[in-house]
């Protein structure tokens, strides 16, 4: 279970901007303040994935918590286990169940189609859809000098929009500027929070799975980057490096790979598919929803756990809370997979299908994410 409000992605900027005087924020995380503070997030980057590689990231390996003198710990990341959902908790400070952003694919309630919250398609108005303010801008109203620095094609995003505006974009394509301008902007102002993003680690695991050299080559890279911009630190400040989820590798077998679009028991009753491989939203036919969630438990059995949207609310997957704007967002049923198992939809998500690595649920590899820290005196 994430561990909303204690230690989970959503309270990491709560717990840096109100040890810097924002006022409003309040959360369990504790942590030392710091007039300056920097967030490397490295997208795809699980704990026990990195645990499980100290000889390709000797640097971040030293910051782990049974090094020696080193503070780092495990946060989760939140339910699902997925970019856009962990952006925008880490952007706004709120679980899913307040920020909406529910996986990778929800039905929207007012149109009934499938809204793609990474690509957000079909465009929908992204402050209709995600209204909270972000931390960064109440951090930037608060006088902190607020910025994020990233690939310059995520500026007018609309992930970008309701999940991590507030003070001043800086696109930068090469990784090794974007450590160097991080820490120049991190020196800018007595009260500084920067944010900086790699993506690629990600996009390797999805593609080659995290059993490959081309993963292992990326994570080498990524220590290097986080090991030049934490000797670039300016006085005062702290940098912390963390993730918005984990990944499993999904064998290519039959077994591992349950196809909706081949599978009639599964299909039966579902009228829209929607999240991703790992974690599935059933919007069911009008009263099919109690049969759906009896034949998904019956087909997956110890593969996966299933649950409606009630349950999931109760059970706290999504937040202590769930907006009344957002709750029919979630799948009639909900479906979280266990082991290494997937749900794909070959004729549908044909490239989705095709994956290697995949995340989503709340097994402890999806999970768990890093939250390591450097300090400069």
């Amino acid at each position: 279970m994430p561990r909303y409000g204690v230690a989970a992605l959503a309270d990491l900027l709560p717990a840096i901007a109100s040890a810097q005087g924002v006022p409003g924020l309040t959360t369990g995380l504790t942590l030392e303040p710091a007039d300056r503070a920097c967030v490397f997030l490295v997208d795809g980057l699980g704990w026990e994935a990195l645990s499980a590689h100290p000889e390709e990231a000797p640097f971040l390996g030293s910051l782990l918590g049974d090094a020696q003198g080193a503070t780092g710990r495990p946060l989760t990341c939140g339910f699902p286990s997925t970019t856009a959902t962990s952006l925008a908790s880490v952007g706004t400070g709120l679980p899913p169940g307040e920020h909406g952003l529910l996986g990778y694919a929800v039905r929207n309630p007012d149109t009934g189609e499938l809204m793609n919250q990474l690509r957000w398609q079909p465009w929908t108005d992204p402050h209709g859809w995600q209204p909270h303010p972000t931390v960064f801008q109440q951090a930037h109203a608060a006088g902190v000098a607020t910025c994020q620095v990233s690939a310059p094609h995520f500026e007018h995003t609309p992930l970008t929009q309701v999940a991590l505006s507030g003070g001043t974009f800086h696109g930068r394509l090469a990784a090794e500027e974007r450590m160097d301008l991080a820490a120049e902007r991190l020196g800018a102002g007595d009260r500084a929070l920067v944010y900086t993003y790699y993506a690629e680690l990600d996009g390797h695991g999805h593609r080659y799975g995290m059993d490959s050299d081309a993963w292992r080559g990326q994570l080498q890279y990524v220590d290097r980057l986080a090991q030049r911009l934490a000797e670039q630190l300016p006085p005062r400040s702290v940098l912390y490096v963390t993730a918005d989820h984990g990944m499993v590798d999904v064998p290519d077998t039959a077994a591992a790979r349950f196809d909706f679009d081949e599978d009639w028991e599964l299909s039966a009753g579902v009228a829209r598919l929607g999240g991703e491989g790992r974690l599935r939203h059933l919007y069911a036919v009008p009263g099919a929803a109690s049969d759906v969630a009896a034949v998904w438990r019956e087909v997956l059995a110890d593969q996966a756990w299933v649950a409606t949207r009630d349950e999931a609310c109760a059970l706290g997957w999504f937040g202590p809370r769930v907006e009344a704007r957002v709750r029919e967002r979630i799948g009639d049923v909900v479906v979280a997979m266990s082991g290494e198992a997937a749900v794909i939809a070959s004729r549908a998500e044909p490239n989705e299908s095709a994956l290697v690595g995949m995340h989503g649920s709340a097994t402890s590899a999806e999970q768990l994410v890093p939250l390591l820290e450097v300090r400069a005196q």
